[in-house]
């Protein structure tokens, strides 16, 4: 009887999904009359490198000539500390920088949000870039 009740739940959630309508008509429809359905990307941008640390100066020159012209419109920065476990199970800490974008959902927009985080990873040495990208109502 135990197991009947998991799967029996599964299966509710799976019809309830099944007859939702699409996630991007519910957020268009939510966000009117005064927002627009758009997406929040936030890039997570560790600033060690096998040479040093990235300073200020290569991340403003880096944000000024990579992010900016491709996101002219508008975007957010601030500093953080991050930490991941290695692959040695070692814990790692690091200073880091956090990109805010909210932008609409094209594939010319994907691309230069790769190009954001290759040119990076290339510049500094980098093995990731955390990217995280969701759904959100947006007024300007």
């Amino acid at each position: 009887m135990r197991t009947l009740v998991p799967i029996a739940l599964v299966l509710i959630g799976c019809a309830l999904t099944a007859q939702s309508p699409p996630a991007a008509n519910v957020m268009g429809e939510s966000c009117a009359p005064l927002g627009a359905s758009f997406v929040r990307t936030t890039l997570y941008f560790g600033l060690t490198r096998p040479s040093g640390t990235v300073s200020e100066t290569q991340w403003q020159i880096f944000l000024r000539n990579e992010v900016t012209p491709r996101f002219p419109d508008g975007l957010t920065v601030w500093e953080a500390n991050g930490q991941w476990r290695r692959a040695d199970g070692r814990i790692s800490r690091e200073k880091a920088k956090v990109l805010l974008l909210v932008h609409e959902d094209t594939a010319a927009v994907r691309t230069a949000l790769g190009a954001i985080v290759a040119g990076y990873k290339r510049a500094f040495q980098q093995e990731s870039v955390l990217w995280e990208s969701a759904r959100v109502c947006a007024a300007f």
